[in-house]
């Protein structure tokens, strides 16, 4: 957890290597959105998008609406696939820049570390084994939000979208916004994994920028990895750690004035 305004950091663990799962889709989504700055693509730009694309059993919101295919401008996809979490939009996005290794030179060359993003969605659910190929740590991804809120990597406009987007995600509201009041603002990206017979979750992840009462922000990115638990406990690790971070950050607030 970082405070961005005095750069208190409260980190455990945060080195270690945990699955990403649908946190990828953040990263992947930055790169689309660059190629926008570049000229490269534009949010207005058409995407067809075939019933094959959009294979079954596979969360997909895209597929609920238009079972058999549609055509969607760019900017509508890069929605699905951060605010809604869409399975079928994030591997349309990875192909459109060129596959995983794209993503990857993209961090690599703005000098991110411990990041690794190796395969798409559809080969995540072909073997639970492949999710591991995409990882990061909670120090890295507490990075690329910094980064997002100071505009280090895209333009405002796109910056801006890419915010809105995080705000406006559908998924985890029982994760990093879980014990926080309703009114708080979070742009934030979730991860999850299935369980496999072990009853053993890989992912249930979570990371955002939170907004407090009083204006400021902190930072905070919270990965529960192969754990026994069911899906309540687990997202409640991440709420209750999000209450402590928030009431830290504003008791710390009370206590400058």
């Amino acid at each position: 957890m970082l405070g961005i305004e005095d750069n208190d950091t409260l980190s455990i663990h945060g080195n270690r290597h945990y699955p990403m799962q649908s946190l990828f889709k953040l990263h992947i989504a930055i790169v689309v959105l660059d190629e926008i700055d570049k000229g490269h693509l534009s949010f207005t730009q058409k995407i067809k998008i075939r019933k094959s694309d959009l294979p079954l059993g596979s969360w997909s919101p895209i597929r609920e609406k238009y079972p058999n295919g549609t055509e969607l401008t760019l900017s509508e996809i890069l929605k699905y696939t951060v605010s809604a979490s869409d399975n079928a939009g994030c591997d349309i996005l990875l192909r459109l820049i060129g596959g995983p290794n794209m993503v990857n030179d993209y961090f690599a060359s703005h000098h991110f570390k411990d990041i690794s993003i190796q395969a798409n969605e559809a080969e995540m659910h072909k073997d639970w084994n492949v999710q591991f190929t995409n990882w990061t740590t909670p120090n890295s991804a507490a990075k690329l939000l910094k980064a997002i809120y100071d505009q280090q990597l895209l333009s405002p406009t796109c910056n801006n979208f890419l915010l809105k987007t995080m705000t406006e995600t559908t998924t985890g509201t029982k994760r990093i916004k879980g014990h926080l009041p309703a009114s708080v603002v979070v742009a934030h990206k979730t991860g999850s994994s299935g369980t496999n017979k072990k009853g053993i979750t890989a992912a249930v992840n979570d990371m955002g920028i939170v907004t407090l009462q009083n204006g400021k922000h902190f930072i905070i990115s919270v990965f529960v990895s192969n754990s026994s638990e069911n899906e309540v406990t687990n997202e409640k690790i991440i709420a209750d750690i999000s209450r402590v971070s928030w009431d830290y950050f504003m008791n710390k607030t009370v206590m400058k004035k």
